[in-house]
């Protein structure tokens, strides 16, 4: 009897033991939640590689702010590398392009995108816009080859204001070393009321700021006449 019962116990932790293994596997290959999935949707990265060349790109819409009649975005091909370009190159001073990324919306973001400044009498060079709502409200922090300089504005009811630095006040943002003619990278990280800018992946100020606290689309801007090349833009979202 003692061997039966030896036996019997045996099989019953053997038994459990198979069992308690194919739950757990069953819970390691369960497929991620639509939630989750959702979350790593707003991770993007935009070569432009796959779009057509001469339009807009499909997802995306283009604005403008302030004076004159439109805005002018498309694909490019720069020596066989396709990249975001904005063309319009007869505009006024105070006239502001923007395009877009229509397939999200976010409130706290890291941002990176390299830029070319082409040409441009008024302006080169461009940068980032963020809590996008419409053409007259949004952030937008630029980098300008003609004046070597980054500056962070808002852009409320269609009035650009530039921002006041974190530990440094009211100074129409920072000088930069030479941006030149060729490429640089641009970053940015939003998180609530602070906004950190990067040059070429050097941090080079803070901003804190509450007038736009919800979420909004993300996308790029140039000013007046400037024609600037895009290339690589990389959206992260953050909680």
């Amino acid at each position: 009897m003692k061997i039966l019962s030896i036996i019997t116990i045996g099989i019953f932790l053997l038994f459990s033991y198979i069992q308690t293994d194919v739950f757990d596997i069953s819970i390691r290959n369960e497929k991620p939640s639509k939630e989750v999935n959702s979350d790593l949707s707003k991770d993007k990265t935009f070569t432009f590689e796959n779009y057509e060349s001469g339009k807009i790109p499909s997802g995306w819409s283009q604005y403008f702010t302030g004076k004159g009649k439109s805005t002018d975005w498309k694909i490019m091909d720069d020596h066989g590398n396709k990249v975001l370009a904005q063309l319009s190159s007869n505009q006024p001073n105070y006239h502001f392009n923007e395009i877009v990324y229509d397939g999200l919306k976010v409130k706290n973001v890291l941002l990176n995108v390299r830029l070319k400044g082409v040409n441009g009498e008024e302006d080169q060079g461009g940068g980032f816009v963020w809590r996008f709502t419409d053409a007259n409200n949004y952030y937008v922090v630029r980098a300008n080859p003609l004046e070597d300089n980054v500056v962070l504005y808002k852009v409320e009811n269609g009035k650009r204001t530039d921002l006041p630095l974190i530990g440094k006040g009211k100074t129409y943002g920072v000088k930069v070393p030479k941006l030149g003619s060729g490429w640089n990278s641009l970053g940015l990280k939003v998180i609530d009321d602070v906004f950190t800018v990067y040059l070429n992946d050097k941090q080079i100020f803070q901003v804190k700021d509450q007038t736009f606290t919800g979420e909004g689309k993300v996308g790029l801007w140039t000013k007046a006449d400037a024609v600037s090349y895009f290339d690589d833009f990389q959206i992260k979202s953050m909680k």
